[in-house]
């Protein structure tokens, strides 16, 4: 489990294919802190650290994982929001997040508003996830707000230390984000869907 509260930004340094999976080199601050076997949270995805040299470590993610995230989508030289799982006792700053990513989305929009800005998604409603008016969303990681829903958009705002500490001051509109929705919401769509 994480909290949405991303520690750090990792720059992506490898790329290995090898069969469906796909080994993400990555340098980060966080290199020496981690162990084999530590699940730590790529842009909203939990993965498991396979191995460390230095300042680096690597991952790897599965084909599925590629198919319903933007891990697939990664370049050398670009960077990912980071957060090691959290630790029971410690204040939840964000909110309960799995690192299971339910979809992706693309950014529509984004304004910049008095010092923040709001960004604007759009997601495919076919996969019957939704978002409520002040509830929580994740996006690549990052434990929001929804200040804006519709039936398959909402919009965040971002204050400027989210903004400079995330990879939210690289989205363009176009750039596809990794969602994960409330998983109490999930679980109360689920249950009314069963009822129909």
């Amino acid at each position: 489990m994480f909290t949405g509260i991303i520690e750090t930004l990792g720059k992506v340094d490898r790329l290995e294919t090898e069969g469906g999976n796909l080994h993400i080199t990555l340098s980060s601050s966080l290199a020496q802190e981690l162990k084999i076997d530590q699940s730590v949270s790529h842009n909203g995805v939990c993965l498991t650290v396979v191995a460390i040299n230095g300042e680096n470590y690597t991952v790897t993610a599965i084909e599925e994982t590629l198919n319903k995230t933007n891990l697939g989508g990664l370049k050398v030289g670009e960077l990912v929001n980071l957060e090691r799982a959290m630790v029971l006792g410690s204040r939840l700053d964000g909110h309960l997040v799995q690192g299971h990513v339910d979809q992706t989305a693309q950014c529509t929009a984004i304004a910049e508003q008095d010092g923040s800005w709001f960004f604007s998604f759009e997601y495919d409603p076919s996969l019957n996830n939704v978002t409520i008016e002040k509830g929580s969303i994740t996006i690549d990681g990052t434990s929001l707000t929804v200040v804006g829903s519709g039936s398959h958009s909402f919009s965040v705002a971002i204050i400027p230390y989210t903004y400079e500490h995330t990879r939210f001051n690289a989205y363009r509109v176009g750039t596809v984000v990794n969602l994960e929705f409330d998983l109490i919401g999930k679980y109360v769509a689920k249950l009314v869907a069963l009822q129909q």
